[in-house]
């Protein structure tokens, strides 16, 4: 297994949960990134101050103002990305933000449907856009061949909910719109997988676990795992990770989950 090395990085919904978890966990590694951009929606609002508190003492970690919901702040954000960067590329994005809600089949609405589908699938479509020219750059300037989490990569947060296959936890929660959503990043990364291949950008959909976050307990029971080991499964498995893993769906421990 290789070590995850990046010079550059940015997490998308990074001010809680996995998201802040993650750019934790990348300060905390050996060689830390020199870039952690850190994605959040409201970077002035109070689910945003632990982040704040972080990037105040560590000049690395860059606070970008992100609604993967709407097209104008992506755009803003790649082009303050690219702006930090100079002439280098982005080595590792992470699609992370997501939202569910605790809606029954027979409840689900066309405006719950719109929004959890706006972020949870068509936001990473619009964001691996949008950063697909720094991922580019990031892909033509590593030495070698192959494709690596450490050259060029997208990796999208999914979750066993959206396997068709597997289908966990329905008698806990329905939550039919989020399950859709997830099944879609699913057949998502694959086509990411497939475009973008030749540009030398690996993509990957992993699972984070059922994770002990605001989100992995909307419906009101205890998640097993923490954000710690979760994030900590997920970067082993980031490291891990070459060709021919691109386009798969994994969990936080490495397994193939099927979909």
């Amino acid at each position: 297994m290789g070590e995850l090395c990046v010079r550059s990085v940015l997490v998308t919904g990074a001010n809680r949960g996995i998201g802040l978890g993650l750019v934790q966990h990348f300060l905390r590694m050996p060689k830390p990134p020199q870039w952690i951009f850190a994605g959040c929606r409201d970077p002035k609002g109070q689910r945003a101050q632990e982040l704040r508190n972080l990037a105040s003492k560590h000049p690395n970690v860059i606070i970008i103002p992100l609604d993967v919901s709407d097209p104008t702040s992506i755009k803003a954000a790649a082009a303050k990305v690219a702006e930090h960067l100079g002439g280098s590329g982005l080595n590792l994005l992470i699609n992370n933000a997501g939202i569910v809600k605790q809606n029954t089949l027979d409840n689900e609405t066309l405006e719950d449907m719109r929004e959890i589908y706006t972020t949870n699938t068509i936001g990473p479509l619009l964001v691996g856009q949008a950063f697909l020219p720094l991922l580019k750059k990031a892909a033509q300037g590593s030495p070698g061949s192959g494709l690596s989490c450490s050259k060029a990569a997208i990796v999208n947060i999914s979750s066993i909910a959206g396997s068709i296959e597997c289908f966990f936890g329905w008698e806990l929660i329905q939550g039919a719109s989020y399950r859709i959503s997830k099944a879609a990043l699913n057949m998502l990364n694959k086509c990411q997988s497939l475009a973008y291949k030749e540009h030398g950008i690996l993509c990957v959909a992993l699972h984070p676990g059922w994770v002990q976050t605001e989100l992995g307990g909307a419906a009101g029971h205890t998640p097993p795992t923490t954000v710690d080991d979760s994030v900590q499964g997920l970067l082993k498995v980031l490291s891990s990770l070459s060709e021919k893993e691109t386009g798969a769906f994994l969990d936080w421990e490495g397994k193939v989950v099927p979909w």
